[in-house]
C-alpha cells in the first residue's frame, strides 16, 4: 500500500511482517565481499537483518568489517562523533584523586550535581525544579525504565504509556522487559491543532498513564513548538496523564542559538505549561560523555511530592519521589558512578557559569547533515521526515531516508555489502519505509568513500 511521503513523494508504507533475508541481489560486485556479508547475515540468526535491533546490526556490521577488512561507514548507532569536554574529564580526575572510587554515591545524588543541575534547568530552559527534584540517573535509559517502572504501579486502571512516535526504539523494549503496555502514533501527520484530537482518542479511554516523546525527536528531528507543547499539557491535565519529555538531543535544534544561560530562546519544554512531567536529560550526545552512563531525572515537585495507594501495595512506599529513589533506583544500580557525578557537575557548573559553550561543541553535527543529505540524495535517494509543520526540518543528529521500490528493510540489508549501517524506520514507529542516518560518526575524511559507495548503490538499483 502507498501513501504520500512526509517529503511529499510516494513511499511504501510499512507493512508489520517479518520478512527473511533478501536473495534477489541485482548486483554481487559489492564494495564488501559478497559472499562474507551474506555469511555473516546467515551466521547472526536474525530472521530479518534489516528489521534487527540498534544492536544487532552493530553487531553484524562489527563481524563483516572484522572478516572482510573493509571499514564501514557506521550511521547505525548514535555514538557521539566528538572529544569529551576536559572540563568533565578533570572534574572526574579531580574526584577521583580524593578517594569517591571508595565510596558508595548517595542514591539521591551528590549535592554540587543536584544545585548545577538546578541551576542549568533555570538558564537554558527558564523553569524551576528544586535541587532535590533533580536524581542522577545511568544514562537516560535508567531514567526511563525507572520512569515506566513507576507510572506502570500508580494506577490500577492506568497500565499504558503512548509514545508519540517515531521514537527511539529500546524505551518500546524497556516495557516489554517490565511486562507493561504500551500504545503508539506516528505524530508527523497528526501536528500542530490536529495533535489535540488524537491525543484525546487515546487518553480519554482512561488506561494511559504517561506520554512520552523525544524534543528534538529521534529519527525524525522534528521538534514540537510551543502550541504543540500546549495542547500535549492540556491533555494530561484533563487527563491526569504524566508526560516524560526525553531530551536527548538539548539545545541541538540549531536553527535557534540556545547557548546563552539566563537568555532567551531557551530550550523548548513542557514543563512551562503543565506540572504533569518528568524531563529525561542525558550528557550522551550534548556533552559527548556516553561511555560514562550519567544523566538526570528532574521531576515536576508535584510529581514528586504525589502519593498513591498503589505505590505502598507494590513497594512499601506510597510517595513517588522516595519511591522513585529509595525502592526503584537502588534496586537498579544502588546509585550513579561517583566520579561520573562529579564530572557532569563540572560541565553543568561551567555552562551554567558562561565558561563553556556547550551548544557550540556540538553544532557539527548539523554541519555534516548538510552535506551527509547532500550525498544520499544526489544517489538517488529521498528525504523522508523533511518538513517541520511549515519549515524546512533543520539538520542535527539524525534524518532519514528511502530509496525508490524498497522497504526500509530491505534497503538496510542491501546497504550492508556496500559498507553502509544503518537502522529500519519500522523500529522506531514510523508509518513510512526508510531508514534512520546517524551521522555522528562519518567524519569529512569518510565523504568520499560514503559518497562512492552510495553512487554504486544508486547506480546498481536505479
Amino acid at each position: 500500500m502507498r501513501l504520500n511521503s512526509p517529503g511529499g513523494g510516494q513511499l511504501i508504507k510499512i507493512e508489520r511482517v517479518i520478512v527473511v533475508m533478501i536473495t534477489d541481489f541485482k548486483h554481487q560486485n559489492t564494495p564488501i565481499d559478497f559472499k562474507v556479508v551474506k555469511d555473516k547475515i546467515k551466521a547472526s540468526g536474525i530472521p530479518s537483518i534489516g528489521n534487527g535491533t540498534i544492536r544487532e546490526i552493530v553487531k553484524v556490521a562489527n563481524e563483516i568489517q572484522q572478516a572482510s577488512g573493509e571499514k564501514f561507514i557506521r550511521m547505525e548507532m548514535g555514538v557521539p562523533g566528538l572529544a569529551p569536554p576536559e572540563v568533565g574529564i578533570n572534574g572526574e580526575i579531580d574526584a577521583l584523586k580524593n578517594g569517591v572510587a571508595a565510596k558508595y554515591p548517595m542514591l539521591e545524588g551528590i549535592l554540587s550535581l543536584k544545585k548545577e543541575a538546578s541551576r542549568f534547568i533555570k538558564l537554558f530552559m527558564d523553569v524551576e525544579v528544586p535541587e532535590d527534584c533533580c536524581i542522577p540517573t545511568v544514562g537516560s535509559m535508567q531514567g526511563g525504565y525507572a520512569s515506566f517502572m513507576i507510572l506502570g504501579n500508580m494506577d490500577a486502571q492506568k497500565d499504558t504509556i503512548l509514545f508519540l512516535d517515531p521514537g527511539f526504539p529500546v524505551q518500546k523494549q524497556q516495557l516489554n522487559v517490565l511486562g507493561q503496555k504500551y500504545e503508539a502514533f506516528d505524530v508527523y501527520t497528526h501536528r500542530g491543532a490536529k495533535l489535540e484530537a488524537k491525543l484525546e482518542a487515546y487518553c480519554a479511554k482512561g488506561n494511559i498513564s504517561g506520554i512520552i516523546y523525544s524534543n528534538p525527536n529521534n529519527p525524525s528531528w522534528i521538534c514540537f513548538n510551543d502550541d504543540e507543547l500546549k495542547i500535549i499539557a492540556k491533555v494530561a491535565d484533563k487527563y491526569d496523564v504524566i508526560v516524560i519529555e526525553d531530551l536527548a538531543y538539548f539545545a541541538m535544534d540549531f536553527r535557534k542559538d540556545l547557548s546563552m544561560p539566563g537568555k532567551a530562546p531557551f530550550q523548548s519544554t513542557i514543563a512551562k505549561y503543565t506540572t504533569n512531567y518528568i524531563l529525561l536529560i542525558s550528557s550522551s550526545k550534548t556533552f559527548s560523555y556516553a561511555g560514562q552512563r550519567v544523566g538526570l531525572l528532574a521531576i515536576s515537585p508535584d510529581v514528586y511530592a504525589r502519593q498513591s495507594p498503589y505505590l505502598k501495595e507494590r513497594f512499601g512506599s506510597d510517595k513517588f519521589g522516595y519511591t522513585l529513589i529509595y525502592k526503584i533506583l537502588y534496586s537498579l544500580s544502588s546509585g550513579t558512578s561517583h566520579s561520573a557525578q562529579y564530572g557532569l557537575a563540572a560541565m553543568l557548573k561551567a555552562a551554567n557559569d558562561g565558561e563553556f559553550d556547550f551548544v557550540e561543541n556540538v553544532r557539527v553535527y548539523g554541519e555534516r547533515a548538510v552535506a551527509i543529505k547532500e550525498l544520499f540524495k544526489k544517489a538517488g535517494f529521498e528525504i523522508v521526515y523533511s518538513m517541520d509543520l511549515e519549515e524546512v526540518l533543520g539538520d542535527g543528529f539524525y534524518f532519514t531516508v528511502s530509496f525508490p521500490g524498497m522497504t526500509g528493510a530491505e534497503l538496510v540489508e542491501r546497504l550492508l555489502y556496500y559498507g553502509v549501517s544503518a537502522i529500519a524506520l519500522s523500529g522506531t514507529g514510523s508509518e513510512y519505509e526508510g531508514m534512520r542516518v546517524c551521522m555522528s560518526q562519518v567524519g569529512k575524511d569518510e565523504f568520499h568513500i560514503l559518497a562512492a559507495r552510495l553512487e554504486q548503490f544508486g547506480s546498481d538499483y536505479k
